[in-house]
């Protein structure tokens, strides 16, 4: 017995001189990616799409009625979540979830899409915003494209105007600029935005760095801006608009002044890291695809609209290796909410495209549809290329994932809704292990839907937005009777398609997840 242990003796040590081995190799790696981005801060860029469904890039749908490959490019360099949501179902609240990490129920405000001169800002005086918090970590910040969170405006009396296409002509310009609540006063050194959405809502103006250089002062008439296949004009609201302003060449304006940016800021600070923010128009109504791409694919105008973004995104990204920038930018790519009603009802009508991704519903609705969205991201050296995630995933997590990339220490009272996803992206989270222990959406009328693993509960009935009784939703509508209890649960890892409602069959998870969300709320 004796002889055994001391043969054994020795091939135990050397066995747990391995272990201790390998654990300090893979801590002195660890500690190495830390020290390379304390003492040289990635740059940023996050591209964020409008109403781009998870189905609508070929990476996420095999099915897809056209190509995406610069999109499908960025994946295969980086990350692919596929249980990645907005946190909101429609524009102005996710885009405020981006900004400051949390819901917009936190802001004790309805859910809305700003339109006309309304306002004020989602964003409050003393919220810390996402750019606010990198420009103090010494990032240089900039946002171009569609910013949609409210503004301030006045009108010659001195007096707020509330919104509504009639205040836009009441807008005092002199008094309502600088903007008090624009971009470049929520962080951003440098902006070129519209107030609303580009090519939708009045008012159709730009917005650099907090004035308006041309007021809205022309009648827009939705008739002259083509109309591609005779119905995509949709959702062109005629209001009042800048002489010059763009509509069919959105998005190649916002590209084009993000490249403008970069290429003035590497070259007068290079050793400063840049966080960039390009918000696009694609593929909101109404679709009008620019000339060069019209007619580039077989799936009519709106396959036209999003190859275009991939086509401008490709461009984008070359650009960073052009400026040498590549290797050291954290590339992000995300979706504000799911498919238009319409866009997702003609794509699957006319080309058999699903927008949505085989999930059930679609913008403004609380089911699956509405707010899961393709979410990608590239860092080269940090995250290892071809992965897919299935780790669950909000926008408002970008906020606090940033913070831990810049190395910065965030008060408690900060981003409420965000969670950090570094260790994911870098690959540290245990398989099945979710960093997330719960989730909040919220529909198009502000009603609540939380996540806990496979667990979904609507606390409410219905779809939370679009009404399935219509003709043109009807034959996405569910064909056997909703029962009629005060809300919906799903366990989406048996029932992805949300068509089983366990509200009385599974009482007490419903009832724990009831009581969650409530505490949550409160």
């Amino acid at each position: 017995m004796l002889s055994t242990r001391r043969q054994s003796f020795p091939a135990i040590m050397r066995a747990r001189i391995t272990v201790l081995f390998a654990m300090v190799v893979g801590l002195t790696s660890l500690l190495a990616d830390w020290a390379i981005a304390a003492d040289k801060l990635p740059n940023i860029l996050i591209i964020y799409a409008d109403d781009l469904g998870y189905g609508d890039l070929s990476a996420y749908n095999e099915n897809c009625a056209y190509e995406t490959p610069h999109l499908d490019q960025l994946a295969a360099e980086g990350i692919r979540f596929t249980d990645a949501h907005s946190p909101s179902t429609i524009c102005s609240p996710s885009r405020y979830g981006l900004m400051s990490g949390q819901c917009v129920f936190r802001t004790g405000r309805r859910t809305t899409a700003f339109e006309g001169a309304s306002g004020p800002s989602y964003l409050r005086p003393d919220d810390l915003t996402i750019a606010e918090m990198l420009q103090q970590a010494g990032y240089k910040t900039a946002i171009f494209g569609k910013w949609h969170l409210g503004l301030t405006w006045y009108g010659s009396d001195g007096k707020q105007l509330r919104g509504g296409f009639k205040d836009v002509t009441e807008i005092d310009y002199e008094l309502s600029t600088p903007l008090i609540d624009g971009p470049n006063n929520q962080g951003f050194d440098e902006s070129f935005v519209t107030p609303n959405c580009p090519t939708t809502d009045p008012l159709y103006l730009y917005i650099e760095n907090g004035m308006v250089p041309v007021p809205a002062n022309q009648r827009h008439k939705r008739d002259t801006i083509p109309n591609p296949g005779g119905k995509w004009r949709w959702d062109n609201d005629e209001g009042w608009k800048a002489p010059g302003y763009k509509f069919v060449d959105a998005d190649i304006l916002f590209f084009d002044k993000t490249r403008e940016f970069l290429d003035r800021h590497v070259e007068e600070a290079p050793d400063q890291p840049f966080f960039t923010v390009v918000s696009t128009q694609i593929a909101h109504a109404p679709v009008l695809p620019a000339d060069q791409y019209s007619g580039s694919t077989q799936a009519g105008a709106r396959g036209d609209f999003v190859c275009e973004l991939d086509s401008l995104t490709g461009d984008l990204l070359n650009h960073l290796k052009e400026l040498g920038v590549d290797d050291n930018t954290l590339v992000i790519f995300n979706s504000d909410n799911g498919p238009e009603t319409m866009h997702t009802v003609w794509m699957r009508e006319d080309h058999q495209h699903d927008a949505a991704g085989g999930w059930r519903g679609m913008k403004r609705d609380a089911w699956e549809g509405g707010h899961r969205v393709p979410m990608m991201m590239k860092w080269p050296g940090h995250i290892s290329p071809g992965r897919v995630s299935d780790q669950l995933i909000n926008t408002t997590d970008i906020f606090k994932t940033l913070a831990a990339v810049a190395d910065v220490d965030l008060p408690e009272d900060v981003a409420l809704d965000s969670f950090n996803m570094l260790p994911e992206l870098l690959g540290q989270v245990p398989e099945g292990e979710s960093t997330r222990p719960h989730m909040i959406t919220q529909s198009f009328r502000g009603e609540f839907q939380l996540r806990v693993g496979d667990w979904k509960y609507l606390d409410h009935e219905g779809s939370g937005g679009n009404n399935y009784n219509d003709p043109t939703l009807q034959p996405y509508a569910k064909k056997e009777p909703e029962p009629n209890f005060h809300g919906q649960l799903y366990n989406l890892k048996q029932d992805p398609m949300e068509t089983n409602n366990l509200y009385e069959q599974e009482a007490e998870k419903r009832k724990e997840m009831q009581a969650l969300l409530e505490s949550i709320v409160e």
